[in-house]
């Protein structure tokens, strides 16, 4: 039987890092785009166009990284989604997104559904780290690009995105709004 360390550390799939964005973040890491082709091609990557929609953005982001080890219901919002943007560039799919209706009244649902109003002057961000053949990216629908962070695997993803993580922690160190969420398996070992 495997430990529990090395159990824990498998179940995880892509993590969404929550994050303020005071000036110094909302400047920082653009230099660290990289050029349109030099990403591997299987990483599913989108533009944001959708104001208020990161989060949104990052779970697409996430699930469009998984769909080699997930199976969506046939004929499903997610299912339909992945397939007809499969053969997209990342501008076409965030234009395939902003005319999506199914997706503009869950968000519109989902935004209005608690007893907070959502503002649109926010200051916050999700960016989605995510293991593609080998190597962690950096998926942030503000770029052009993902960022790719070197080799990474699926025992080694939270370790990995832990590291780069920290190192836009160390840009606004007296924050206490840093998050980070994570996809897990689901257990069969009991644990």
């Amino acid at each position: 039987m495997m430990s529990f360390w090395k159990w824990f550390q498998s179940q995880f799939l892509p993590c969404f890092f929550y994050i303020p964005l005071p000036p110094s973040l909302k400047k920082s890491g653009c230099n660290r785009i990289m050029k349109k082709r030099e990403y591997n091609n299987k990483v599913y990557f989108m533009k944001q166009t959708v104001g208020n929609a990161c989060g949104t953005i990052g779970l697409l982001h996430a699930l469009g990284n998984l769909t080699s080890e997930i199976k969506f219901v046939e004929e499903s919002f997610f299912d339909k989604f992945f397939r007809s943007t499969a053969n997209l560039d990342p501008m076409q799919r965030a234009l395939f997104l902003e005319n999506d209706t199914e997706m503009e009244v869950a968000h519109s649902v989902a935004a209005t559904a608690g007893d907070t109003e959502a503002t649109d002057d926010v200051n916050t961000h999700f960016i989605c780290y995510a293991c593609v053949d080998g190597e962690l990216y950096e998926l942030d629908g503000r770029k052009s690009a993902p960022i790719s962070h070197g080799p990474s695997s699926p025992s080694t993803l939270l370790k990995d995105a832990a590291k780069a993580i920290q190192s836009m922690i160390q840009k606004d160190p007296d924050s206490l709004n840093f998050n980070v969420i994570a996809i897990s398996k689901k257990s069969s070992d009991g644990y």
